[in-house]
């Protein structure tokens, strides 16, 4: 006769510390500028976030499998936590990118945040209604790479307690199930 699992002997954590450290931040940050690129990405892994950068929209389409062709890694070793763009590069623009990415079912959760040196407000309503998460002007500081960082902690740390309490409640389920059937 099997075994009979209670919820409380499945192995279901709700241990969150791995989820909620730095290092499993992935950022894909999108610059057509080598200066900025690099600037961007020295906050970022200083902020202790991975970071793979890339010069244009296009490129970034290209990593991310949404350009129609094959993608540069293999989409299921693709975890990608935030993606910050800039907003005018040369071929497409940053929002042309963020509309892109929305538009994906894969990818369409992945907050989006728009970077920019010029500050024009129809631009940033624009693509803050279009789903950007955040529209930052250039510089960029640590500060904003911090504030968004935590709060991406935050979001994926909530997102893993409802996953868990819903596999809980699964678990539950089947154990009044086997239960009722007296397995």
């Amino acid at each position: 006769m099997a075994e009979v699992l209670r919820p409380e002997m499945l192995d279901i954590s709700n241990d969150t510390s791995s989820l909620a450290s730095p290092e499993l931040l992935h950022v894909l940050a999108v610059d057509d500028s080598m200066v900025d690129r690099k600037f961007i990405e020295r906050l970022l892994r200083v902020s202790s976030c991975k970071v793979t950068v890339v010069d244009s929209a296009t490129r970034a389409l290209q990593y991310l499998g949404l350009d129609g062709e094959n993608s540069s890694v293999g989409f299921e070793d693709l975890k990608i936590n935030l993606i910050m763009t800039d907003y005018s590069m040369p071929g497409m623009t940053g929002y042309e990118l963020l509309k892109k990415i929305k538009e994906s079912s894969a990818f369409r959760e992945i907050p989006v945040v728009i970077m920019s040196s010029e500050n024009i407000l129809p631009r940033i309503d624009r693509c803050l209604e279009e789903g950007a998460e955040d529209f930052l002007l250039k510089p960029v500081k640590l500060a904003d790479v911090k504030r968004l960082r935590d709060s991406l902690m935050k979001a994926e740390e909530r997102a893993f307690k409802n996953m868990m309490h819903k596999r809980e409640l699964e678990a539950n389920d089947i154990y009044s199930q086997l239960k009722r059937a007296k397995i």
